[in-house]
């Protein structure tokens, strides 16, 4: 089991926690990680493109030219998308782009993400995070006091929603409960950051 140190809020080692194998300790699997990333990504596209097909500029009601005896090609409207003005074939229009993978791969995917960050040295354990009031500059102490001066995801279990309120006006920290944790965050990160409480939590739900 892979075993990495556990630090408090000062940044002093208290101990050494040992992580769960099937969870954090596999060879991350990167065609499933790309799988997932591209999957989360494409459910963040809004899809709101939109044009206009024929029926929908404005125009066209009438026939340019009688059918027969001009000379000319037969034409049932000015809004033709062969005309200028006219209407866009085939062009976008609002959709969702939003997929999903099997829950076997998607469960694989943020095995092999966790893995990845403990592979790297990239994990950092905290036995709590605990604030009395919101406050920032406590917050961005608590980062200096664990060495962590990169983009950092904080995953908590909740409990102290004074931890979200410190860390929001922080760039590049990102704090998260358990139960939002995802590929997309973890990677995009260069360290993670977890409390004790919310490894147990991760660990009892993806063992």
């Amino acid at each position: 089991m892979p075993k990495v140190a556990l630090y408090n809020q000062s940044g002093t080692k208290v101990g050494d926690i040992e992580l769960n194998d099937s969870i954090f300790g596999i060879t991350p699997n990167e065609h499933v990680l790309h799988e997932a990333v591209v999957m989360q990504r494409a459910s963040l596209r809004q899809g709101t493109h939109k044009v206009k097909n024929r029926s929908e500029v404005s125009g066209g009601g009438r026939k340019p030219w009688r059918q027969k005896g001009t000379g000319r090609a037969r034409q049932g409207s000015i809004r033709a998308p062969q005309w200028r003005g006219g209407g866009t074939v085939f062009g976008p229009t609002p959709r969702s782009y939003s997929y999903k993978l099997p829950k076997k791969v998607r469960r694989l995917a943020i095995k092999s993400a966790l893995s990845s960050k403990v592979n790297e040295n990239n994990i950092v354990v905290v036995d709590t995070l605990n604030f009395d009031v919101p406050k920032t500059k406590e917050f961005t102490k608590v980062l200096k006091n664990l060495s962590v001066d990169t983009k950092a995801l904080v995953v908590t279990d909740g409990s102290n929603e004074n931890v979200v309120l410190s860390a929001r006006n922080i760039p590049g920290v990102t704090v998260i409960d358990t139960n939002g944790i995802n590929v997309l965050d973890v990677l995009g990160h260069d360290k993670l950051i977890m409390t004790k409480s919310a490894v147990e939590k991760v660990e009892e739900v993806l063992a």
